[in-house]
C-alpha cells in the first residue's frame, strides 16, 4: 500500500493535469462535437497504460474504445463513457465549462463528474498498481463508449457484434458513483430503464396575431390539455393500463431499503425544498424514489419566450418527456401505451416522436462477487460502511452490456453529493479523486480473491 500511495503522491500533479486535459476536450454526443478527438485521446491513454487498445467502429455511431490488460482467474469489465452533456446555460458557470479550473480543492468542468474523472481515475490507478506492485491481479476489459448521454443508441449493436469479447467477464465496475450528503460512499447494483419522447402539437401553418385565438385553435393549449392527462395532482401516472405493468418490489428489495441511511433533512435543505412529493418520508420515500416509475416534463416550448410582450398565437408547441422505468415496463410497451392513451382522448393529432431508443431496467444480485468485493473495498478505503442501493434512480445501458450477458455489475465512483452532473459548475473534489484510486486497487485485489 505504501509503495502504491508513494507512486500516486509522486505523480499527483501529472494525474491532475491529465484530468484537466481530458476535460478541456469537448465531447458532446448530442451535438457531435469533439467525439473522434476524445475517443483517440482515451485510446492513446490506454496504450500508455500498456493495454491492448483499439477503436471499434459501430455503424452510424461513435466508436467504442476497447482495451484489455492484466491476467488472472477473474475478468473485470470496466464500463465508462467519454461523451458529456452540452454545457449550456453558459452564463451560469463560475468559470468556463472547458477550462477545468481548480478552486477550493475542486475541479470544475463539464463532464468531470459524469464521467471523465471516473474513467481516468481507473486508468491511473492501474498505472500505479503496475509500477508499484506488479501485474494486475485480474484481467481487465475496458468498454468505453461515446453515446451514453444520448441513450447509448448503438451500444446494443456493439454488444451483438462483439459478444465473444465480452461474455466471459465475471463482473463489471459501472461508470458512476459518489459520496452522499454525509460523505458516505454509495454503491449501486442496478438502474431504472428510460424512454424519452417529444410531443408535438401543431396549428395554423404560421404564427398568428393573438386576436385570431378567438377562432383558431392554439396548439400550446392543446399540448397543455394532453399533458394534463398523463399525471394527476397527486403525482400518479394516469396513462391507461400503465400501472398494470409496474412490478411491485419484492420483499428482499423492500428489506434492502432498510439499510439505506437517507438524510432527508439535509437533502431537502441542500435542494432548497420544504418537503418531498406527497410529504413522503422513510421507507415510503425510498420506495418511490428507487422502485416506482416517473413521467417527467423535461422541457416545454411554444411561441414567444423573450423579454417583454408579443401578442402572438404560436403555430407549434412541443414538450420533451422522459419516463424512468421499473421491471416489466419496457420502452416499447410504454411508447405504445402512451400513443393509445392520447388517441382515446382525441389527441391522436399530437405527434409522438421517440428521440432515443430507450433502455431496459437492470438489476444485479446484492450478494454477487463483484458487489461483495466493492463493499469490502469501500470499507477498507473510506473507513465507513458504504450505502448500498439495489438500484439507482437514474438510467443507463447496463442491461444489454451486463445482465443480458449474465454479468453482475456494481457502480462506484469519485463524485460527491453536490457534483452537479448535467448542470453548471459540475465538479469533483480532488481528494475524492485520489481516494478513488485506492478503491480501484482494493476492488481489483478483493475481486481476484472473492
Amino acid at each position: 500500500m505504501e509503495s502504491f500511495q508513494s507512486y500516486i503522491n509522486l505523480n499527483r500533479e501529472r494525474f491532475i493535469a491529465e484530468l484537466q486535459d481530458f476535460c478541456r476536450q469537448p465531447s458532446i454526443a448530442a451535438q457531435n462535437v469533439g467525439m473522434r478527438e476524445m475517443a483517440k485521446k482515451v485510446m492513446e491513454r490506454l496504450e500508455r497504460l500498456g493495454a491492448s487498445a483499439r477503436l471499434i467502429e459501430v455503424q452510424n455511431g461513435a466508436p467504442v474504445v476497447y482495451g484489455e490488460i492484466g491476467s488472472g482467474a477473474r475478468t473485470l469489465m470496466i464500463y465508462n463513457h467519454y461523451d458529456v452533456q452540452p454545457p449550456e446555460p453558459l452564463d451560469e458557470w463560475t468559470s468556463p465549462p472547458w477550462d477545468a479550473a481548480i478552486r477550493g480543492g475542486k475541479l470544475f468542468a463539464r463532464g468531470v463528474a459524469d464521467n471523465k474523472a471516473n474513467l481516468l481515475c481507473r486508468i491511473q490507478a492501474m498505472e500505479a498498481y503496475r509500477v508499484a506492485i506488479g501485474e494486475l491481479p485480474v484481467k481487465i476489459k475496458f468498454v468505453l463508449e461515446g453515446e451514453e448521454e444520448i441513450g447509448s443508441i448503438h451500444l446494443p449493436q456493439f454488444v451483438a457484434e462483439n459478444r465473444a469479447l465480452l461474455a466471459d467477464a465475471d463482473g463489471c465496475l459501472w461508470e458512476a458513483g459518489y459520496k452522499d450528503i454525509n460523505d458516505r460512499p454509495v454503491l449501486a447494483c442496478g438502474l431504472k430503464g428510460i424512454v424519452y419522447v417529444e410531443l408535438h402539437a401543431r396549428g395554423a401553418q404560421r404564427d398568428l396575431h393573438s386576436s385570431q385565438a378567438a377562432i383558431v385553435e392554439n396548439p400550446a393549449w392543446r399540448l397543455t390539455w394532453a399533458l394534463a392527462t398523463l399525471k394527476n395532482a397527486d403525482d400518479h401516472i394516469t396513462i391507461d393500463d400503465y400501472q398494470l405493468h409496474v412490478r411491485a418490489p419484492t420483499q428482499a428489495e423492500m428489506d434492502a431499503l432498510k439499510t439505506i441511511p437517507y438524510d432527508e433533512a439535509k437533502i431537502k435543505q441542500n435542494l432548497g425544498i420544504k418537503s418531498f412529493i406527497g410529504k413522503r418520508n422513510g421507507i415510503d420515500l425510498l420506495k418511490k424514489f428507487l422502485y416506482e416509475p416517473t413521467c417527467t416534463i423535461c422541457g416545454l416550448y411554444s411561441g414567444y419566450i423573450g423579454e417583454g410582450s408579443k401578442t402572438v398565437m404560436p403555430n407549434h408547441a412541443f414538450a420533451k418527456i422522459d419516463f424512468r422505468l421499473v421491471p416489466n415496463l419496457a420502452p416499447d410497451l410504454v411508447l405504445d401505451l402512451l400513443k393509445k392513451h392520447l388517441a382515446r382522448r382525441g389527441f391522436d393529432d399530437i405527434e409522438v416522436v421517440l428521440t432515443e431508443t430507450g433502455e431496459e431496467t437492470a438489476r444485479s444480485p446484492l450478494d454477487s462477487a463483484i458487489v461483495r468485493a466493492a463493499i469490502d473495498a469501500a470499507r477498507a478505503v473510506y473507513r465507513k460502511e458504504p450505502v448500498v442501493y439495489p438500484t439507482m434512480a437514474g438510467s443507463g445501458p447496463m442491461y444489454p452490456l451486463c445482465q443480458a450477458l449474465g454479468i453482475p455489475a456494481v457502480s462506484a465512483g469519485v463524485g460527491w453529493h453536490d457534483s452537479r452532473a448535467h448542470a453548471p459548475d459540475e465538479s469533483v473534489r480532488i481528494a475524492d479523486y485520489f481516494e478513488g484510486m485506492e478503491f480501484v486497487k482494493e476492488l481489483m485485489e478483493r475481486f481476484a480473491k472473492n
